[in-house]
């Protein structure tokens, strides 16, 4: 039937799906075996999700539908694309994917430590930043005592790297 006889209210609304964390095209989908575990495990949790909806109304429920199946669908592309790298197959000795670095703040003496990861898996609050935030471009194929200058607006900080550790 012609969308011309739909009455006005019989209409769904398109649902908004919320984007997946920032990947530049052409960049690889790197992502640790932990990251992967993450991808699959939200996976599973969204066909639950789908599975148990107890939404007696047909159009909500339908919304709902649509709503997880495109999650689903952008989740089944990153998990598609995606490239295990494990830490514990890197050198040991610079900073790569997957590496725990402890860095100090050579003006402050500040230290802090964190782990380089994939873009889903990031999480500053955890200690984990995605290897393509500028940190992790400073910091990659580094070694430890080297320093690195992060430029922002008005400063440059220069940190040094304490430790590299590959768990």
């Amino acid at each position: 039937m012609s969308r011309g006889f739909v009455k006005e209210g019989d209409q769904e609304e398109v649902p908004m799906v919320p984007r997946r964390a920032f990947l530049p095209d052409g960049v690889p989908n790197f992502v640790t075996p932990a990251g992967l575990e993450q991808l699959l495990a939200e996976r599973e949790a969204l066909i639950s999700e789908k599975e148990e909806l107890t939404i007696a109304n047909e159009n909500e429920k339908r919304i709902a539908q649509n709503l997880i199946n495109a999650k689903l669908q952008l989740l089944n592309s990153r998990i598609a694309d995606a490239r295990v790298v494990d830490p514990k197959d890197q050198p040991r000795d610079e900073v790569t994917f997957g590496a725990t670095i402890t860095i100090k703040n050579v003006m402050s003496a500040k230290t802090q430590t964190f782990q380089i990861v994939g873009v889903d898996e990031a999480d500053i609050a955890k200690g984990k930043i995605s290897f393509i935030s500028p940190l992790a471009r400073a910091l990659l194929n580094r070694k430890s005592g080297q320093r690195i200058t992060i430029r922002r607006e008005r400063e440059e900080i220069v940190y040094e790297i304490m430790e590299i550790s590959s768990k």
